[in-house]
This record gives structure tokens, sequence and C-alpha cells, in this order.
């Protein structure tokens, strides 16, 4: 098989237009799908989509080279988060190079890895491989990952088992075995309005969700308080915080309506379930009792995002695999972040986190790529083409 010499080349010029498509995660992404799909078919490369209820955004996978088992799947999702309110100095949606970097939303997290994984497909389409390499891309990963549970049972009925998943969201190129799982609520209050100075007459939403939202900060600083000294996360315990509230119209008006929205995220081996139940059982009590009070009051807590931990698997092949890629041999490493690796491991897949780029630069303004990061990315595919021989 000849090795793409033009590989970081190709790499740029897709990167370039994955970047051009605004895929914030509140809108389609099928721009982005049908522009992967045009280039996989001037390849002869069948792709299948895995739309959502609407048919507004679609996951994408594809299959190059035999369909045997073996494989490879290059993993990574299609959605960016928003730039809005942040003081961007260049246009986040063009690329744009200064200096060692490639400038723009999603270069790191994580659209540069997709620019390299197509960039990979043509040396793969025009030879003979022994196995094949498989790209699975997702939608909606940065709103709880709730885009590739569908894709994923659909590699899982559809495709002769892979050796190996590889997500590449921004690692700096070194191999990751583990992240935290997170799950994700919204808690709505309903109280009943009168005015501020007759408390016996109605009742404050707002004061109700403060009392519960209590709750929630003596948890997180209980976790706090019982650290594993043996784990390898930052910080070494699961974490909770409240990311959103609103609530009330007036100051002098009990509040009718207030709304909050936390996470907590667990280490592998804790289980989410079983640390919400207490809080659960708190929310149903002052359900009944503001009810007890006022038939049209009450607490309505609902899942938003369930994403699973992700475990190490000493010695998996996955791993094995992209360290050789990676040229890593360096220590067990794992991150705080959620992401869509331990949704592959829970349906039975053997898989590793490793991509370029630093999460420190996701999420921000000027979010980017260092060029040195994407040249190591190359590397990495040419011998992933390698190893596929």
């Amino acid at each position: 098989m000849d090795l793409p010499d033009d590989l970081p080349a190709a790499a740029l010029t897709h990167l370039e237009a994955l970047i051009g498509f605004d895929t914030t995660s509140r809108d389609s992404n099928l721009k982005l799908i049908e522009y992967v799909e045009a280039f996989l078919g001037d390849f002869g490369v069948a792709s299948r989509r895995v739309a959502n209820a609407d048919g507004s955004k679609a996951n994408l996978y594809a299959t190059i080279g035999p369909a045997v088992p073996g494989g490879v799947v290059l993993s990574g999702h299609t959605d960016v988060v928003p730039v809005d309110g942040q003081a961007w100095t260049s246009d986040p949606f063009a690329l744009t190079r200064r200096g060692g970097r490639l400038y723009g939303r999603g270069t790191c997290d994580m659209k540069g890895f997709l620019a390299l994984a197509l960039a990979a497909v043509p040396a793969f389409a025009r030879s003979e491989t022994a196995r094949p390499l498989h790209l699975a891309f997702s939608y909606d990963e940065e709103v709880g990952c709730l885009g590739a549970p569908s894709m994923i049972r659909a590699l899982v009925s559809e495709l002769p088992a892979p050796i190996a998943v590889i997500v590449g969201e921004p690692t700096e190129m070194e191999v990751v075995s583990g992240h935290k799982g997170i799950s994700t609520w919204r808690v709505t209050v309903t109280g009943h309005e009168a005015h501020s100075s007759l408390t016996h007459l109605g009742v404050s939403a707002n004061m109700v969700a403060i009392g519960l939202m209590a709750q929630l900060r003596a948890l997180a600083e209980s976790f706090e308080r019982h650290p594993d000294p043996a784990s390898l996360y930052h910080p070494p315990h699961a974490t909770l915080t409240v990311g959103l509230m609103h609530g009330g119209t007036a100051v002098n008006i009990l509040a009718r309506e207030c709304g909050f929205s936390f996470d907590l995220r667990t280490p592998p081996g804790q289980d989410p379930d079983e640390i919400m139940a207490p809080f659960l059982a708190a929310c149903a009590a002052e359900d009944r009792a503001l009810k007890g009070r006022f038939a049209d009051a009450g607490v309505a807590i609902a899942r938003r995002s369930a994403t699973p931990s992700f475990a190490p698997e000493p010695g998996g092949a996955a791993e094995t695999l992209a360290r050789r890629l990676a040229g890593d041999n360096g220590p067990a490493r794992v991150v705080p972040y959620a992401a869509e690796a331990g949704q592959f491991q829970g349906a039975g897949f053997s898989t590793i986190i490793c991509g370029p780029g630093s999460i420190e630069q996701a999420h921000q303004a000027d979010e980017y790529l260092g060029i040195a990061q994407f040249e190591r990315g190359a590397a990495f595919m040419r011998r992933l083409i390698e190893a596929m021989r």
C-alpha cells in the first residue's frame, strides 16, 4: 500500500471545509454529513445515516475495505459548542492559521480528528487491505452524548466485529483509557403566587428550590471530603455542580416557578442512580407536601442525559494498538470529562481515546489546534494504514 505523503495537506483541506459548517448542537449537522457522504462516494464508499427522530441531524458510518472482522473504528462527533458571547479575534467558522496554530470552532474538539480520518480514506479505498477501516461520526455529543447510541446499535448489528474503537477526543495524541460518566438533570419547582408579605397564602418556588439545591451542595461537599487516594482522576472523586438556575418574576411576588439544572460526574465503579436515589426521594416528598397545600404546586425532576463512564481495560486490544500507533509508552491516563468512549465500551467494543489537540483549548474563544499536534495525528494515521495491511 502506498503511504500518502500528502496526508497532512489533504487533512488540512478537509479541516477547512469542516470548520466552515456551523454544527453547533442546537442546529443541524446535515450539511457536514452531506460533505462527508460526497467525499466517500468519490471513492466508491457507501455510507449510512442514522438520523434523529425528526431527521434534522444524523450520525454517519461507513466501511472502507473488506467486510471482515478485525477492523478499526475511528469515531468522532460532528457537533460543536456555541460561540455566543465569546470574544473571538477571527471568524470562528473560517479556519485561520496564525503562527503554529489553526484557529476555528471545533479545530481541536474535534473536527481535526475527523479531517485526519477522512484524509486516510483514499489510501484504504485504493488499496487491497487485509482489514477494514470504519468511520463513525455522531451528532449531539456536546449536549449529553445523545446521538451515538443509535449508531452504536447499528454498528453492533451490522459490522463484522472490529478489534478496536479509537475515539479522537483531544488528548495531545496521548492514549487515554478512562473517563468519568455524566448524568444531567433538570428540576422544576412550581409554587403558588401571592404577595411576598403574605407567605401563608402562597409558596415561593425559589425558596423550595434553594432547599433542594442546598441538598445537592451538601452532596457535592461530601464527595470532596472522601477522595479516593488511589484515583487517577483530578479531582479524585465524583463532582456535582448546579450549572443553570432561574426563577421568579418580581422581588415582591412569591415565585411561581423556579428551575435549575445540574450535572453529576462519576468515576467508573460508582452508580449515579444509587447516588441520586436520596435526592429523588426528597424531590418526591417535597412534591407531595406542596400538592397538599396547593393543587397546582409541585416538584418535577427529569433526567436529561446519562453518559456511562469509561473504565480502563488493561492490556486491551484498543489500548495496545493505539499506544503502538502513537508511540506512547507513558503511564495510564484518565480524563474527568465524559465522552462517547463509555458508550462504545458498554456495547462490547475494545475502546480507547486518542486525538490531536488539548481539551484546555476547547469550548472557548479562539479555540485552536496546534499544527504540531495535527502533524502528530497525521503520523498516527500513516501508522494505522501500515498496520492494516
